[in-house]
């Protein structure tokens, strides 16, 4: 049994939609979806606010690199391009797969196309606060608690960026 974080944004076009898009084509593995947090760009100032989300999958069969897979399969249907220039640039839609567990242990990968957990999020409020809101005890593997993350003054500017969008439910919230 696998099971993964996954942190879905979107920036371009109808936020929403494509958010909402992702949790559908993720289908049955999903089994929770965070509430959606309106955030400053990260990374690229130049660019709209984006919306973000996180949501828990699992499946029995899944190996680590299916989860990437399938994100990379919802970025395909919400007509992601992917602008070499612009690393941290604006999205339809982005996936990212935060950290995947196999029987309830931590996978790490150093693997280029898929790094576990992911190398950078523990510095994104946008990642850890709608994880938290859903997994309060979860820990970011080789981090720790997302809690003591979360309050890390490093991250105070970020984690007060955060709107909550109560108005937008993208569904299964715990």
């Amino acid at each position: 049994m696998t099971r993964a974080v996954l942190s879905i944004g979107s920036n371009l076009g109808d936020r929403e939609r494509h958010l909402r898009q992702a949790v559908r084509e993720l289908g049955g593995s999903v089994e929770r979806a965070s509430g959606v947090y309106e955030t400053p760009p990260w990374g690229d100032a130049d660019q709209p606010a984006y919306l973000n989300a996180v949501v828990l999958v699992s499946d029995p069969a899944a190996v680590p690199h299916d989860w990437l897979e399938r994100a990379w399969a919802a970025e395909t249907a919400a007509q992601r391009v992917r602008d070499p220039e612009r690393r941290f640039g604006p999205r339809t839609l982005d996936v990212d797969v935060i950290a995947v567990y196999e029987d309830g242990r931590p996978v790490l990968s150093d693997d280029p196309e898929l790094t576990l957990p992911h190398p950078r999020a523990h510095l994104r409020a946008f990642v850890l606060r709608p994880w938290h809101d859903i997994e309060p005890a979860a820990e970011l593997p080789g981090h720790g608690p997302i809690a003591r993350l979360l309050a890390d003054p490093a991250l105070a500017g970020d984690v007060a960026a955060l709107s909550p969008r109560p108005d937008l439910a993208l569904g299964l919230t715990a």
